[in-house]
């Protein structure tokens, strides 16, 4: 109804909200109304930190670099391997926008070349933003897609392809996991003739 108006007006309408608080948790505690709640979560997304999908990094560090450097039209050629390697080990506590952000700074200090660790915002690669380094310190979910990586890899006799398919991702996804954590299909995956 308009204001002042007794006649309803139809409409449709969809709405997509996003949070990074738990409204299931906020409903159970009486700090958000579980109305509302029902009506916005009807097909709820889930999207994990970033600190999560590490293999998403270097294709947002691609995609922010491009456009980035359109705009801006310096003469900066591309990412160095090492930063690269800063990006895919930080914790990335703001995700997303903090990637995009060290994106920004590194454009105001880089003048031309390739991006570097020094062009980062200070601070960025500090001992306590970064993961701990070495071999037997991945985390129980990291170890988890590992193994299940690798089973799926045998199960279909290592065709990356339907390996991607019945993990539901793509299968550049299942060639930076492999690359991520170390997996050699020689090596690591008992294909069976």
């Amino acid at each position: 109804e308009r204001v002042g108006d007794n006649r309803p007006i139809p409409v449709d309408v969809r709405i997509v909200s996003a949070t990074n608080k738990n409204l299931k948790e906020l409903v159970e505690r009486g700090s958000f109304r579980n109305d509302l709640f029902f009506r916005i979560n009807v097909i709820p997304i889930t999207l994990p930190p970033l600190r999560e999908r590490s293999e998403d990094i270097p294709l947002l560090a691609e995609a922010f670099f491009r456009r980035i450097k359109l705009k801006s039209n310096k003469d900066i050629k591309g990412i160095s391997p090492k930063t690269m390697e800063v990006f895919t080990s930080c914790d990335w506590p703001g995700n997303v926008r903090e990637l995009k952000s060290a994106f920004e700074y590194a454009f105001v200090t880089c003048q031309e070349g390739l991006i570097q660790p020094y062009h980062l915002p200070p601070g960025l690669h500090e001992d306590k933003r970064l993961r701990k380094p070495g071999k037997n310190t991945l985390p129980n979910h990291e170890d988890m897609k590992r193994r299940e990586l690798i089973r799926v890899l045998e199960q279909v006799r290592g065709n990356q392809s339907e390996a991607a398919r019945i993990l539901g991702v793509s299968r550049v996804t299942v060639w930076n996991r492999m690359k991520k954590f170390g997996i050699d299909l020689k090596r690591n995956v008992a294909i069976l003739d």
